[in-house]
């Protein structure tokens, strides 16, 4: 009995550090300041085309190809989303949860109404869901970051 509890105990202990394991991505980051999501949120046009340093909870992992996460903003129910050039950076699923240090560029996509379909299409493709084209209308501006490297905590 003493000995399984031992094994256990240890079994514990190495999976939780397995678990806490930082996992660095892409580009080193190089910026020591970080810029509050929600900063960017209210003010995008003062960002688009800048390198930026954000952090926040990964509350979304794209399931097909990690190319996206979603960061929880510093205010509630507010979110922006890292975008890498698919095959370069893959964001673990397994990151879900976890705290993100990310570098990268602030970008603006304006989407007229057929590209906003098929955008919003592609991300029910890529959640799983099921999309309903009546739910999109009209033309849509985007604001997200072309994340170049990251740090998982």
């Amino acid at each position: 009995m003493k000995r399984f509890l031992v094994m256990l105990i240890l079994f514990l202990c190495l999976g939780q550090t397995a678990v806490a394991k930082e996992i660095n991505l892409g580009e080193q980051l190089t910026l020591t300041e970080a810029t509050k999501i929600s900063l960017i949120n209210a003010q995008p046009q003062k960002f688009v085309g800048k390198r930026v340093r954000v952090e926040g909870l990964i509350i979304d992992v794209c399931a097909k190809r990690g190319c996206w996460m979603d960061l929880a903003s510093d205010l509630p129910f507010e979110k922006i989303q890292i975008k890498v050039v698919d095959g370069v950076i893959v964001f673990p699923m397994e990151a879900k949860g976890r705290t993100a240090i990310v570098e990268g560029v602030v970008q603006e996509l304006k989407l007229d109404e057929e590209m906003h379909k098929r955008f919003a299409a592609h991300q029910a493709y890529e959640r799983g869901e099921e999309f309903d084209p009546s739910t999109v209308k009209g033309p849509m501006t985007l604001y997200r970051i072309r994340g170049l490297g990251a740090k998982i905590l």
